[in-house]
């Protein structure tokens, strides 16, 4: 049964762990991390951006399919699907389809509208027991769209949007999304301090957990970040061995084309980088 992402990260930001988002694009994703999750003993949360909603054919085709697995795959540990840098409408579309968990991105209004649009969104989340997590500070790169040059955030603004009841906050620290450039300046951890400070031991989130150097991410999960949001770097591994597949010719031996074979390769590459993200994280048998 899914689960909202209360329980699990206030239990991760009390134990001094990390849950990992993983955001899926498909069947093969979806089905790999939660078969990761299982085997590792850890809870999870599924990630879906509204384009890989799109993508998929929609926010109740998604639903269905991730409960669909929960039963067939006899998956136990908790499993959360979370709505990624939702807009205000897709916010409210994704709850209505069944998601427990939702983000809203008001991060490129202004503080007043951001704090405007939470509230609505806060108050239809706490009718369903739906958790939701805001955004302040755009975070860097570009996702689906969403773009942001990796700001850092005000710790006062952040206070402001926490104070609304959210669940959890995704503050800016100089984290971007995709592939980390070679000139990065790195996390800026007097921030995330401010930030802890000042929230009152509010569960935070990290976006662009792709590329963070390994003591980056346990000290900022110190520091309070109790989820860590990954996507290119399963794409990129999925990527790789799907090429190596092909350039090998291995799709032309036999039914090599078949796509549960074909697929299968990066399938394994994603239960695989699941498990190594898990175990940096601290999350492994603490479902």
């Amino acid at each position: 049964m899914l689960v909202n992402t209360k329980e699990m990260l206030e239990k991760a930001r009390k134990e001094g762990y990390a849950v990992g988002h993983f955001n899926i694009n498909n069947l093969e994703w979806t089905k790999a991390i939660l078969e990761s999750a299982q085997e590792n003993n850890s809870p999870v949360i599924l990630g879906v951006s509204e384009g890989a909603a799109k993508y998929m054919g929609g926010y109740k085709t998604i639903v269905g399919m991730i409960n669909g697995m929960l039963e067939g795959l006899n998956i136990s540990v908790p499993v959360a699907v979370h709505l990624d840098h939702g807009s205000f409408d897709g916010a409210q579309k994704a709850m209505e389809a069944g998601f427990k968990s939702v983000m809203f991105d008001g991060s490129h209004y202004s503080i007043e509208e951001n704090i405007a649009k939470t509230v609505e969104i806060i108050n239809l989340a706490n009718k369903q027991n739906i958790t939701v997590e805001a955004e302040v500070g755009s975070i860097g790169g570009e996702e689906d769209g969403v773009s942001g040059t990796g700001e850092v955030a005000s710790p006062d603004e952040c206070k402001q949007i926490a104070n609304l009841g959210v669940t959890m906050l995704a503050a800016g620290i100089g984290n971007i999304h995709g592939r980390y450039p070679d000139n990065w300046a790195g996390l800026d951890f007097d921030v995330l301090k401010d930030i802890q400070a000042i929230t009152s031991g509010m569960p935070l989130v990290l976006h662009g957990g792709t590329g963070i150097p390994a003591d980056m991410v346990k000290k900022s999960i110190s520091l309070g970040v109790s989820k860590i949001n990954v996507n290119t770097e399963c794409q990129l591994v999925f990527a790789a061995a799907t090429r190596k597949y092909i350039e090998a010719g291995k799709d032309l031996e036999g039914k090599g084309f078949d796509p549960r074979k074909l697929l299968g390769p990066g399938f394994k590459a994603i239960k695989a980088m699941v498990k190594e993200k898990m175990e940096l994280f601290g999350s492994i048998n603490k479902a």
